[in-house]
């Protein structure tokens, strides 16, 4: 239907334009109907400038997981292989939310629901989740997103990208359904942002226009440590004498399912005085192997309504749900990562900007401790490769790298910091809370510079500078320093 509507709505956008560029080369005096008749006569939307193309409203289809990912699948794919600039949203609810909510091949290993309900003989769904976004990149042709309300940026950004790509786009959105879930009403974007976290329904951009490779198509910004298998997340409770305590914990997928309804026939809880040596905290039990695996028991830690600590294990399904999503997120890694020949050259320049980038940062946390830092600082010009010696460079602008090339450091006015964690959420490893619970930069090389520029952006006081990038090579590099220079 959609392909339909589109071929008539781009014929007669054809129309216009066609009768406007007529005009320009008749005003022009460069008109012949014998040279420009036939190009006239099949002039059609593949045909469009780009400014042409992007004053065409989009066609844009709308389905759930079950219109899209299973009873109209056929019709999907064809969509993608047409390569017509079709715009698809999928609201993904894991079950067939409109007819009663019967188990769908988008939802999660171990989910109850009609068709797929706990019992003896099964409990709950077996299967593994299909993941449209990678049969997406397998037509070659489509812009793929998988994106959630719990990062409005990544999507956002990603429906401009999609919608002005000259190619079809599919946008998949986690949508919890709240009676099928087992959660509150109110309740969504805090399930979205734990589906995130957990690697239930990771963030994923593929975009056929920037490269061959999927490396160069393919990027996960905006997921939670991207180089572990699991976030970790602080849990406050009560200890026995009354008192407030932590523990700091790895968010795994049982970590987010415990918190639905869907899943709640998969857990119970261990009486105190039964808990023992053979019981093995699920993160680490899922790295055994089978043989070893044997005599234990995989738990994770929950809160009773006392607030009090309670050890909750997980039904087989759920561990083998773990498992599922586990390798799905190392999948994801592997296909963003780059591989190159090792240039021997970078690498040691790599190391040497490495070592005047952390003293830097060092310098900086010492004498900006307690006080407010105003003015960046600018990493020092490294000298030739074959010496040592380290010379010193003079500042540069405050929204541009110093002139010979150096770097500047990023800082953090952490006094003026509101805690609102935009910054830990998007890469813990470079940023920190120091004891009043104020951001500093704990290692600049913690991560890309994006992730820099990116907390830049989404901090609410506006007190992050994210400097230069420690490598220029870094992609998009160009890009970033335009997005960074308002906030150095």
């Amino acid at each position: 239907m959609a392909m339909g509507i589109y071929e008539g709505h781009m014929a007669r956008m054809a129309d216009g334009f066609k009768a406007i560029r007529m005009a320009e080369k008749e005003l022009d005096g460069g008109y012949r109907a014998e040279k420009d008749g036939e190009f006239f006569t099949y002039f059609n939307w593949q045909q469009f400038s780009d400014e042409e193309f992007h004053l065409c409203p989009p066609v844009v289809a709308m389905g759930g997981d079950g219109a899209m990912f299973d009873i109209g699948f056929q019709n999907l794919s064809r969509m993608m292989m047409s390569g017509k600039p079709i715009k698809v949203l999928i609201l993904d609810t894991q079950v067939y939310s409109n007819t009663g909510g019967q188990a769908c091949t988008s939802g999660f290993t171990g989910q109850v629901s009609d068709m797929a309900q706990y019992g003896k003989a099964q409990q709950g769904k077996a299967e593994i989740r299909k993941e449209i976004t990678l049969i997406g990149m397998a037509h070659r042709t489509t812009y793929m997103m998988q994106g959630s309300s719990a990062n409005a940026t990544h999507l956002i950004e990603s429906f401009i990208e999609g919608i002005n790509a000259r190619r079809p786009a599919v946008f998949t959105v986690y949508s919890p359904c709240m009676p099928e879930h087992g959660i509150a009403d109110d309740a969504a974007v805090q399930q979205s942002k734990l589906a995130v976290e957990s690697r239930a329904f990771p963030l994923i951009r593929f975009n056929p226009d920037k490269g061959i490779l999927p490396e160069e198509c393919f990027d996960l910004d905006g997921n939670p440590s991207p180089d572990t298998d699991w976030p970790t997340y602080t849990l406050k409770y009560t200890d026995e004498q009354g008192l407030p305590a932590s523990l700091d914990l790895p968010l795994t997928f049982a970590d987010f399912a415990i918190t639905e309804g869907r899943f709640r026939k998969q857990f119970r809880t261990v009486p105190r005085d039964a808990w023992n040596e053979n019981m093995t905290p699920l993160a680490e039990y899922l790295e055994l192997s089978a043989e070893d695996r044997e005599d234990k028991f995989p738990y994770i830690w929950a809160l009773d309504k006392k607030n009090r600590l309670i050890r909750v294990i997980p039904a087989e399904p759920l561990v083998k749900a773990c498992e599922d999503r586990r390798n799905y997120w190392r999948m994801l890694k592997a296909m963003a990562s780059k591989h190159e020949t090792v240039d021997v050259a970078a690498v040691a320049e790599k190391a040497r900007n490495e070592f005047a980038q952390s003293l830097a940062s060092k310098l900086m946390a010492m004498v900006g401790e307690g006080a407010v830092v105003s003015q960046p600082s600018v990493l020092p010009a490294l000298a030739a490769p074959a010496s040592p010696a380290v010379k010193a460079a003079a500042p540069a602008p405050a929204s541009q790298p110093a002139s010979d090339g150096s770097a500047m450091a990023p800082w953090i006015e952490s006094a003026m910091c509101t805690s609102c964690n935009e910054c830990m959420n998007i890469n813990n490893k470079i940023f920190a809370y120091d004891a009043d619970k104020h951001a500093y930069i704990k290692d600049a090389r913690g991560g890309p510079y994006k992730d820099l520029v990116r907390a830049a952006e989404k901090c609410t006081a506006q007190v992050i500078h994210p400097g230069t990038p420690l490598d220029p090579k870094e992609k998009d590099v160009e890009k970033l320093l335009k997005r960074a220079a308002k906030y150095n």
